[in-house]
């Protein structure tokens, strides 16, 4: 116990000198507490819908507010056609639309029975067998209040048909496999160029670094420039493994895709250069990558739907960059979407990569204390 003792003491005193590590195991428990116990919700409420309202009479109204009460369906936007509504799910911005014919109320009143469709995107399936339920619910009160009301009558005075879109099948590999490109990459990326200036300053080699001519940006970049090709070549394994043992489909530009990926992947290792930055040893680097990889995983859509997490977790999850890869990936392998669609998921990439080059290369020294 005398040669314990000190030792005890001695690890606590250099515990206590190692603030960031310190800092980082307690903020870990914290931030996985707060991330799960509020933003992880699988009760999706609040569905992004667009309205289709041929008809535009009270019926209809009232039937779009049956929808809206539920409380699974929020109605952001009415559109003339059904190009645009099959553009607005299309791009994401909405992940179900409700459709009614212009014949709607003629048809409640001869006593035929009135259709109203559904369309659900079901590359999302758990925010799509929430809306398919809904959509059921919706139809069978609606016709329980009109059965009521008309005495006699036998027949369903309204059906709602529901039509799943990019993965009618509701196949969870077809939701996974995508994201699991982005997370993939996301990890090791980072954790790899996390640690690329400690490894250096570590092993001695720093040093030479710092006397040769090569910039700072230059020194940034030739440190990315080879995990660029890594980074494709476990896209392109992911995919490959993911067509032909999962039977995930390829419907979309793949050109166009590994083009947006490679905006990606560069920005996730500048991302890896900045926390690089902000440690002194490959152990900090690696806790410190967990840190920042934690929040991408659970916040960008990979596991849990964004609509289910309140609006601060929202917002916190627009600014990482898996949260709009994801998007590019189900929307080309899923959807078959192209730059049109996503021209505003390649300008938020191309904006966090030059972002976090520079924030790299200011907050890198060419000095070794």
């Amino acid at each position: 116990m005398r040669r314990f003792g000190p030792m005890f003491r001695k690890e606590f005193i250099q515990m206590r000198r190692d603030r960031l590590t310190l800092g980082i195991m307690v903020g870990i428990p914290v931030l996985q507490l707060l991330l799960f116990g509020f933003a992880i919700q699988t009760d999706v409420r609040h569905i992004p819908t667009v309205v289709l309202d041929e008809s535009r009479t009270p019926s209809s109204r009232d039937a779009i507010a049956a929808f809206e009460n539920t409380g699974n369906f929020r109605i952001i936007a009415h559109v003339d056609g059904r190009d645009a509504l099959d553009a607005w799910i299309a791009r994401g911005d909405a992940q179900a639309g409700i459709a009614i014919p212009h014949d709607f109320p003629r048809d409640l009143a001869r006593g035929s029975t009135a259709t109203i469709q559904v369309v659900v995107d079901a590359s999302d399936p758990l925010s799509s067998q929430a809306a398919l339920a809904a959509a059921a619910g919706v139809a069978q009160v609606r016709n329980l209040a009109i059965l009521s009301a008309a005495a006699g009558r036998s027949d369903l005075p309204l059906e709602t048909r529901v039509r799943p879109r990019y993965n009618p099948g509701l196949r969870s590999p077809n939701y996974i496999v995508p994201g699991l490109v982005g997370v993939i990459l996301t990890l090791t990326m980072i954790l790899v160029t996390a640690m690329a200036i400690v490894r250096e300053r570590e092993r001695g080699t720093l040093e030479q670094l710092i006397v040769t001519p090569i910039t700072k940006t230059e020194l940034m970049l030739g440190k990315i420039a080879p995990y660029v090709g890594v980074g494709l070549v476990q896209m392109t394994t992911v995919l490959l493994l993911g067509r032909f043992v999962f039977d995930v489909p390829l419907t979309g530009n793949v050109l166009l895709l590994y083009a947006i990926a490679l905006v990606f992947i560069v920005a996730s290792l500048a991302f890896g250069l900045f926390v690089s930055t902000l440690v002194r040893t490959q152990q900090q680097a690696m806790q410190a990558s967990f840190f920042f990889v934690l929040p991408n995983i659970l916040l960008s859509g990979f596991m849990f739907p964004r609509q289910a997490m309140p609006t601060l977790f929202q917002w916190i999850g627009a600014f990482l960059p898996l949260t709009h890869f994801l998007k590019v990936l189900r929307g080309i392998l899923l959807k078959g979407v192209g730059v049109t669609e996503l021209w505003k998921e390649l300008v938020i990439l191309l904006l966090f990569a030059t972002v976090l080059i520079a924030l790299s290369v200011r907050r890198f020294q060419k000095t070794l204390d």
